[in-house]
């Protein structure tokens, strides 16, 4: 994730020591002071041994699977990372006697298609039933797991264990390889001939910049020093100006040299 790796860097600018775990090594350069350990969240052995010989203070968990594209078919493996690897992790925070945990879930928790305007964070889960693929699903199950574990003892140190959930909306920026490239491909590619649905119709997103500064200030609402306000709590994060999803994409296809389409289908005609 490009948020993964750009929040490895604010912390180490930060003068913080920074460990990276994924399963495969970030396509830029690591610089100096930030180490990098290979290993899937899966295995719990593995998180363990990322903690070995180290005094952590906080866990950004940031990694998840089946968001989009084939991924979303494999739901066993979607469970294994999403549930059974959170599970993993905030065992072992409790073990080591770490303080801090922020979890990165998703807008997705409340929403399932239906219409919010101007929601917050008192909206209530969507019932599990009604999400409309296991990545979302999972992902609700893995951040009540995460804030259900705020106030539980470590084993290692009198203190507990203080969690908070960030819910970004879609996440745009440099280093994104999910959805921005594949857009790409479709505007070059001649594909991008029509918008559809209403033009009121208005959805977030968030910059990974802002996505960054929200994971490092959630961190501090964690200490004592903030009275902890952050603990057991949800954030929605996102640039706060709502767009419709095609119109943010318009300055991307004006800016490649293309023309923005003029022609609207109607939902009935798309689905």
């Amino acid at each position: 994730l490009a948020s993964h790796f750009s929040l490895g860097c604010a912390l180490s600018q930060k003068g913080f020591h920074v460990i990276l775990f994924d399963i495969s090594s970030p396509v830029h350069s690591i610089p100096e002071g930030i180490k990098f350990i290979r290993g899937d969240i899966r295995h719990l052995s593995a998180v363990e041994k990322a903690f070995e010989d180290v005094d952590v203070t906080c866990v950004f968990h940031v990694a998840s699977y089946g968001m989009s594209g084939r991924e979303q078919l494999n739901r066993s493996l979607i469970e294994e990372v999403n549930v059974g690897g959170t599970d993993n992790i905030l065992q072992v925070c409790r073990r080591r006697g770490v303080p801090r945990f922020v979890y990165t879930s998703t807008f997705n928790v409340v929403f399932g298609g239906q219409v919010i305007r101007n929601g917050d964070e008192s909206l209530p889960y969507l019932p599990l039933h009604l999400h409309p693929d296991h990545y979302s699903r999972t992902k609700s199950i893995a951040e009540k797991k995460v804030l259900e574990a705020n106030g539980t003892s470590l084993v290692r140190s009198d203190g507990v264990l203080r969690t908070c959930a960030l819910r970004p909306a879609g996440i745009y920026g440099p280093g994104e390889q999910r959805h921005l490239p594949r857009i790409v491909s479709y505007i070059e590619r001649g594909l991008f001939k029509f918008v559809y649905g209403d033009p009121g119709s208005l959805v977030e997103f968030v910059h990974v910049d802002n996505l960054v500064q929200a994971h490092i200030l959630a961190s501090e609402a964690l200490k004592a020093g903030k009275g902890h306000i952050a603990s057991g709590q949800p954030y929605f994060i996102s640039d706060g100006r709502p767009v419709n999803n095609f119109e943010f994409f318009r300055p991307l296809v004006e800016g490649l040299g293309y023309t923005f389409p003029s022609v609207r289908l109607p939902l009935t005609l798309v689905y």
